[in-house]
């Protein structure tokens, strides 16, 4: 029989802890105890990048969603929480680059595709490997047995066929237009993996010529090389006069021929009014053209630099050269009215930092307001109208409800997606070439004399499949009969557009069904100050150092405690510290009640039936326990979390440890008694232990272990399916 330790030691108990849950196969759904008969509930894991190591942010989205389906199989459901990683193809791609660079000075272009796409692959499978183990170390509870990668086989299969499936209805496209440009990374991005980093810039006034009737504001002087018109409000009453006009004008060596035109989207009160029009560096003014069917020459290129078109004085140069050689330009043209420090935001690629040149390009494209007909509903619809429809149809639920309007803002605003990227790790478009004409299919092209297209599609076009393609589509298969749509997903609410839309664009439109029915939007794990944990600052913390000081247990319940949906985490090691304070407590209590039962007669095995109470103390304590009980059950079942961890706590420490068992050491003294308190202590101490169970797994199942090995429970094998506490 395992000695009763003093204290608790986390570190002697929970790799063999884990190892049990393991081998008793009950991560599994299809093996609980009649599972044929479980309603099911299904979590499908954000997938975290193959391009590092578990990070705080996973810790906390990992506690959340173990302890959600930890709470439903122990209420009987088939719980099933599944496994896998994301290739986040343009991050391992770039961080592989700069290892392989720093090692041996080379790059993608020193191997031939093939090559170099394995070896970014098996530098991406050590990287899984090393976050599934520490997924592990963090207790987490996921059917090791569906384990998937956005790149395997499978998941390879599912993203042709849905590129294929919207191919064919007209909704995937090749066209020409602007799209976010990384010349450090060399590829395209899309509208959702920049960010805008506010720094300060110079805000310039002038005119094309001391002729032209319009002065411009810019703070990027030296793509007015590339200018084909000024755009001014329809109601600026300052400007109507010249809507319409042409102008001629020499410019920083370069000829324009300019056009003055009205369009409602310019903001009037921006700099002079006027926006001068560069269709081929801004998305805006790539719209204005098309409106007014203007030219659109591209003066920058692939690599950040100034083409030929955009004139003997500035070809060839760097952006940043350029602009100090137009402004000295226009200085010396005696056409410079005002120089201005304003703030503005740069725009960089989130993966590599280069910074964004929007640029004309042929890529492919998802479109989000071509209307079809559906093949489920066989209505006619669009991308964007599916999107909406499964929020305001309340298929699927957002919690905290404020992010809706977020959700709704995005969708409203979006436009096509482009999916093409020019990279080599990733899942290569399944489109081939041969002269004009064009082949797209799942496999092959139709003969040896096609060559297919060399860009990859973005990652989350594979990862926007991930509820229903980890559960075998597109085959037909059991798991997605039983396990589609998911119950919930638990994302950050940083990725609600990254994955989140783009799940359900995906599934609504393949499936004909919503991908979850609730979407559990976390908060970003901070520093005690509140700041972002970054490199820079120098303040990042390894979970994994926090569970080795504290115990896994204690690092999830202070992490889950103060931490409502939506909401950002302040994370204090203090905080960890005290919960393995609390840990303790649990472990002295149970200490006291197993020390004072008849260990050897087995009378004191509880049996569903509540005690019955013979004193105050007894009659108030049941009162208590069966008030935490319902609370806490209410708000798991609304994803309250936080309430739900604060509930238990509160009664374990502040009621059953403070007041009834020092009431106890009384009545224990009583003969008449001692029977019916020891039953009260076994009673309230199994409860407390499966009320702690989602928040606390390990020290709870090594508890209830040392109850069994006593035969002190009248349910043995683990406590991960023991039941759920009535009232």
């Amino acid at each position: 029989m395992t000695e009763l330790e003093k204290s608790y030691d986390a570190s002697k108990v929970e790799a063999d802890i884990y190892q049990k849950w393991m081998d008793s196969g009950y991560f599994n759904p299809d093996n609980l105890p009649d599972a044929e008969n479980r309603k099911p509930f299904t979590i499908a894991l954000p997938p975290p990048n193959v391009t590092g190591i578990l990070h705080m942010g996973h810790a906390f989205e990992g506690a959340i969603q173990d302890a959600i389906i930890r709470f439903q199989r122990m209420q009987g459901k088939r719980a099933l929480w599944i496994p896998g990683t994301d290739h986040a193809a343009i991050a391992t791609q770039s961080k592989y680059e700069k290892e392989l660079y720093k090692k041996e000075g080379k790059s993608r272009h020193d191997f031939d595709r093939k090559t170099f796409f394995t070896m970014v692959h098996e530098y991406a499978l050590a990287n899984q490997s090393q976050i599934l183990n520490q997924l592990k170390q963090m207790g987490l509870s996921l059917d090791w047995s569906r384990l998937a990668f956005t790149l395997d086989e499978k998941r390879g299969k599912a993203v042709h066929t849905a590129f294929k499936k919207m191919y064919d209805t007209g909704l995937i496209y090749r066209g020409f237009r602007i799209v976010n440009w990384d010349p450090k990374g060399q590829t395209t991005v899309s509208d959702d993996e920049v960010i805008h980093e506010e720094t300060t810039g110079t805000l310039f006034t002038f005119k094309y010529s001391k002729a032209f009737p319009i002065p411009i504001s810019t703070s990027r002087p030296e793509t007015k090389v590339g200018d084909v018109a000024v755009a001014v409000h329809p109601n600026d009453a300052r400007y109507q006069a010249f809507i319409g006009q042409v102008h001629d004008v020499d410019f920083a060596g370069t000829k324009l021929h300019i056009t003055i035109v009205a369009d409602e989207n310019v903001d009037p009160e921006f700099g002079t009014g006027a926006l001068g029009v560069t269709p081929a560096h801004s998305h805006m003014d790539w719209e204005i053209a098309e409106k007014n069917n203007l030219p659109k020459p591209q003066v920058i290129n692939e690599f950040a630099k100034m083409t030929d078109l955009s004139g003997p004085l500035v070809a060839g140069k760097k952006v940043t050269e350029a602009r100090e050689a137009v402004v000295s330009w226009i200085k010396d043209n005696g056409l410079l009215e005002k120089e201005e420090t304003v703030k503005q935001n740069i725009t960089k690629a989130e993966r590599t930092g280069g910074i964004i040149e929007p640029l004309p390009k042929l890529q492919w494209f998802i479109s989000v307001d071509k209307k079809f007909r559906h093949a489920q509903s066989e209505k006619e619809t669009t991308l964007k109208q599916l999107m909406q429809e499964a929020v305001q149809s309340r298929e699927t639920n957002i919690v905290p409800e404020r992010f809706e309007k977020t959700y709704f803002h995005w969708i409203n605003n979006l436009r096509d997606w482009c999916m093409s990227r020019q990279i080599i790790y990733g899942h290569q478009i399944p489109v081939w070439y041969k002269g004009e004409e064009i082949y797209c299919d799942i496999d092959a092209p139709p003969g040896d004399d096609w060559t297919q297209d060399t860009d990859t599609l973005d990652t989350w076009f594979s990862s926007g499949l991930w509820t229903f393609s980890t559960l075998g589509w597109p085959e037909e298969t059991t798991d997605l009969k039983t396990y589609h749509p998911t119950s919930v997903v638990v994302p950050g609410y940083e990725i609600l557009f990254f994955w989140v839309a783009r799940m359900i664009l995906m599934s609504t439109f393949l499936m004909g069904e919503v991908p979850f029915k609730t979407v559990y939007l976390h908060g970003i794990v901070r520093d005690s100050k509140g700041q972002k944990f970054s490199k820079s600052l120098n303040n990042g913390l390894d979970p994994l150092d926090m569970t080795s000081k504290y115990g896994t247990d204690a690092l999830r319940m202070a992490m889950i405690f103060g931490a409502a949906p939506g909401n950002d985490v302040k994370f204090d090691e203090q905080n960890v510290k005290g919960m393995k304070h609390f840990a303790n407590k649990l472990w002295n209590i149970s200490r006291f009640v197993i020390t004072n039962l008849e260990v050897d007669s087995g009378q004191w095995t509880v049996d569903s039936e509540n005690p019955i109470p013979q004193t105050d103390a007894d009659k108030d304590i049941l009162a208590k326990l069966e008030n935490t009980i319902a609370e806490a059950t209410k708000n798991l079942e609304l994803y309250n979390l936080h309430e739900a961890a604060q509930v238990i706590y509160q009664f374990v420490w502040h009621e059953f440890a403070d007041v009834y068992i020092e009431v106890s050491k009384i009545q224990l003294q009583d003969e008449t008694l001692k029977d019916n308190t020891l039953q009260f202590l076994l009673y309230t101490l199994n409860c407390n232990l499966r009320l702690l169970h989602p928040f606390m797994p390990f020290i709870t199942e090594h508890i209830w272990q040392l109850l069994n090995e006593r035969s002190l429970l009248a349910k043995g094998d683990l406590l991960i399916i023991s039941e759920w506490p009535k009232l």
